[in-house]
Formats: structure tokens, C-alpha cells, sequence
């Protein structure tokens, strides 16, 4: 009875933010393809003029694709598991909704939505791509998987984080600024010469954008890569955050 309590409320969260989110502006969800696709086609223009051919392969927009659609996918995650409470502030007054119900509401909202972008914007350049490509689906997923438990993990340290510490939003946002290029979107990690080669892998990023090319691209694959890395990082970050906020989330939530 209880698990069902939890996933009533849940699924309650989920409704709400996707009316909120997506319902208050024209177009909605068509807005969440439409931002990652102009990304990619803006990255591709660029160093299409610059380039003759991306790092790896024949296809600009693949490669870049096969970048920042990952990085994006950890980065909302993070962004709005992070600030999970504050939305749902107002509904945890409620007894059968909890922070938990918050967080795994967010969670799944945006991974489904992220997922769906995912899949229908590589679908798309893969079916028009020139070059012969099988993506092994398998590497994909493992990939794919590696940015949810990253996003999932910092995010819920976060929720926590942003509630106690008002500054550390601040401090985090400033922090990600430079990620985006130091994480392996515009770049092949193996390029890197000595010695950044070593440090550039410490950012665990660089191995979830390294395995979704894994995936796309036949015989890559960096000899530094480590999802059990990525893992241990995201897992150590989850358990931290889950531990913090059941000893202190209902005194977050009654500062407000």
C-alpha cells in the first residue's frame, strides 16, 4: 500500500511539472527537440567550415551529435533534480508527498523526455547519414545510462546542496561553465596531448561522451575509458545526497 501511496504521488509530480513545463509555452514539447537540434546543426556549420572532416568518421553532425546530446542529458538532470524541492515545495505539505516522490518525479519526467530527444534526433542523422554506420546498441545504452546515473547522483547531492548552501547554486553554475569544452564535445579525448591527456579523463564526462561514441563509431574505443568510474563517482554522490536529505530535508523545507 505503500509503494503504491509513493507512486500515485509520483505520477501526480510528473503530471503537474509537465503542464508547467511544457504546457505554458507554444509548441511545448516540440521546443525540447527543437533546442538540441539546433545545437548540433550550429555545431556542425561551424566546424564544417573549419574542418574537412570531424575527429573521428566522415559525419559533423554525428560527431557532435554523439556529443552533446549526452552532455545535455546529464546537465538537465542535474539542473532539475538539483532544484527538485524548491518546485515541488508547495505539494510536500501534503503527508503522502515526500522528497523522494520529488526527486524521482523529476528524474523520470526528464529522462523519458531526454531519451525520446535522443533517439529521435540520432535516428534521424544516422537514416540521412552518407557513410554506413551500425551503431551497436548495446554501448549506446551503456552510455546513455552512464549520463543518468551521473545526472541522478550530483543531482540529488544538489537538492541538498542548493537548499542548505543558497551559494553553492551559485558556485555550481560557475563551475560547469567551462564543462561543455573540457568534457570532450568538440574534442576526442585521445587528441589530448601530454600531459592533460591523464587529467582530461579525471572529468568523468569525458568517459560518458566516450562511450556513446563507442557505440556509434565501429572500433572506437579509448583505452582509459572506465564506466565503473563514472559509476563509483555517481553511486558515491547518491548515497551522500539520499543519506543528507533524510536527515535533513524536512528542516529545509520548513526554512521557507
Amino acid at each position: 500500500m505503500t509503494a503504491l501511496v509513493a507512486g500515485r504521488a509520483t505520477l501526480a509530480l510528473i503530471l503537474r511539472e509537465m503542464s508547467t513545463s511544457y504546457g505554458r509555452t507554444p509548441g511545448g514539447y516540440l521546443w525540447a527537440v527543437a533546442e538540441p537540434v539546433a545545437a548540433v546543426a550550429l555545431l556542425t556549420v561551424v566546424f564544417a567550415l573549419a574542418f574537412d572532416h570531424p575527429p573521428i568518421g566522415r559525419d559533423f553532425a554525428l560527431f557532435y551529435a554523439s556529443g552533446y546530446l549526452p552532455f545535455a542529458y546529464y546537465s538537465d538532470l542535474v539542473q532539475k533534480i538539483g532544484v527538485a524541492l524548491r518546485f515541488s515545495r508547495p505539494l510536500m505539505a501534503y503527508p503522502k508527498v515526500s522528497w523522494w516522490d520529488a526527486l524521482m518525479a523529476r528524474f523520470l519526467l526528464n529522462s523519458l523526455t531526454n531519451l525520446v530527444v535522443i533517439g529521435l534526433v540520432l535516428g534521424a542523422i544516422v537514416a540521412l547519414s552518407r557513410t554506413p554506420l551500425r551503431p551497436d546498441a548495446g554501448a549506446l545504452a551503456a552510455g546513455l545510462g552512464l549520463a543518468a546515473a551521473l545526472g541522478a547522483g550530483l543531482g540529488v547531492l544538489n537538492a541538498f546542496l542548493f537548499e542548505a548552501f543558497p551559494i553553492w547554486e551559485r558556485a555550481w553554475a560557475i563551475l560547469n561553465r567551462p564543462l561543455f569544452i573540457l568534457s570532450g564535445v568538440l574534442f576526442l579525448p585521445d587528441a589530448v596531448p601530454r600531459p592533460y591527456d591523464d587529467w582530461i579523463w579525471l572529468n568523468p564526462l569525458v568517459h560518458v561522451i566516450a562511450q556513446m561514441r563507442a557505440g556509434l563509431y565501429s572500433g572506437y574505443a579509448p583505452d582509459a575509458l572506465s564506466p565503473g568510474y563514472v559509476l563509483g563517482i555517481a553511486a558515491l554522490s547518491l548515497l551522500l545526497g539520499l543519506l543528507l536529505l533524510r536527515r535533513h530535508a524536512r528542516q529545509l523545507l520548513d526554512r521557507f
